[in-house]
């Protein structure tokens, strides 16, 4: 029986340069402590081996306080032994970036840089297909087919790439062989690249990055758990949590006279660390002027307590009548403004977007007499 953690994009350096400097300077740091969950889960679970399957690091110029730093705490776990492959972020190409991990890595981390089988135990053999560049142009996995092991070796590919429709980069064109672990006949496919936990068949899985980058898969981060019985013996495979920060989705779907604060309440996640969840608002719907103005109130008054609060209410209309003109003004200058911005929101001879603008002009409009109203 052999055990083992499978993770891969750590994508350590990420800048989060969206973000502001205080937020930044967080992820970064929940990034480089990955390492030190990813190590906790497989000792807590008998596992005395980590697949690391690309992008590790999320350029091939990483610092070299980066580089040294993360090489250092998995030296510091030194029962277990780390595997780590060049992905399409840390390809080959980058010399000096695996010139420089050789001379620091420590006696228990294994730079899986040559398509030449790892023995991590006589019956026992990791098959890599590290990434040559990062758009190699064809799949890298192919000589696992042909890799010769004793009968009744446990072989274990590692990888990372597009496989079918599973990419991060939607120009991907060095597609895995979906079948691979058929083919080649692996016991288990360890891959990288999608940030998102999917198993593409009983034997081939992506673990997903630890920790999350970006609200794209909505989901905890987490790693995965295989156990190999023996050869042939189908793997079990189960997650474990290695998050530090959440980012969440929030799809808020309102009607014409809902109380979008009163939705928006029933929906804001309660039982989560705020200060380590990034959380996107997505409004769609329509709404009243007086509501939408209450609403986005209202999340300014409670985005101080996440790590990142943005709101996307793009999908959102605007409804407005007579009386909710008159708490803009009943009469002037900026009456006259208003009344001129409805009857362009609604104008049909108009294109959406001229429309969409003179709502939006309306809507902030409104905010802005809402806010100095006595």
């Amino acid at each position: 029986m052999f055990r083992f953690l499978h993770s891969s994009d750590l994508h350590l350096g990420k800048r989060f340069g969206n973000f502001p400097d205080d937020l930044r300077g967080r992820l970064r740091e929940a990034r480089h402590g990955a390492i030190g969950r990813l190590a906790a889960q497989a000792l807590a679970n008998g596992a005395n081996t980590i697949l690391l399957a690309g992008d590790t690091f999320d350029t091939e110029t990483p610092t070299p306080a980066i580089l040294r730093q993360a090489l250092a705490e998995m030296g510091r776990h030194a029962s277990l032994t780390w595997i780590m492959l060049p992905g399409n972020h840390d390809s080959l190409l980058a010399d000096q970036l695996w010139d420089a991990a050789r001379a620091a890595a420590p006696a228990n981390v294994v730079l899986a840089v040559t398509t030449a089988p790892i023995d991590l135990a006589p019956d026992i053999t990791v098959l890599p297909a590290p990434c040559t560049a990062r758009r190699p142009g064809r799949d890298l996995t192919d000589w696992m087919s042909s890799a010769a092991t004793p009968e009744g070796t446990l072989r274990i590919g590692l990888a990372h790439g597009a496989i079918q429709q599973f990419s991060e980069d939607t120009a991907a064109s060095d597609v895995i062989a979906p079948n691979r672990a058929t083919l080649a006949g692996l016991d288990y496919l360890a891959l990288g690249d999608w940030h998102g936990q999917i198993a593409v068949n009983e034997r081939t899985w992506y673990s997903g990055t630890p920790e999350p980058d970006r609200f794209k898969h909505d989901r905890p981060g987490s790693a995965l758990l295989v156990t190999l019985d023996g050869a042939g013996a189908p793997p079990q495979v189960s997650a474990v949590e290695t998050a530090s920060f959440t980012w969440r989705d929030l799809s808020l779907e309102l009607l014409s006279g809902e109380d979008g604060v009163m939705a928006l309440e029933t929906l804001l996640p309660i039982a989560v660390d705020r200060r380590q969840t990034l959380l996107r608002v997505m409004a769609n719907g329509r709404t009243r002027l007086p509501a939408r103005t209450a609403l986005l109130a209202a999340l300014d008054q409670i985005a101080p307590d996440f790590a990142h609060l943005e709101v996307n209410a793009d999908g959102l209309a605007t409804d407005a009548d007579a009386a909710d003109l008159d708490r803009i003004d009943r009469s002037g200058a900026l009456r006259d403004a208003a009344n001129a911005l409805l009857l362009e929101s609604q104008d049909a001879a108009r294109s959406e977007a001229e429309r969409e603008i003179a709502n939006a002009a309306l809507v902030r409009l409104f905010t802005y007499c809402e806010a100095i109203a006595p």
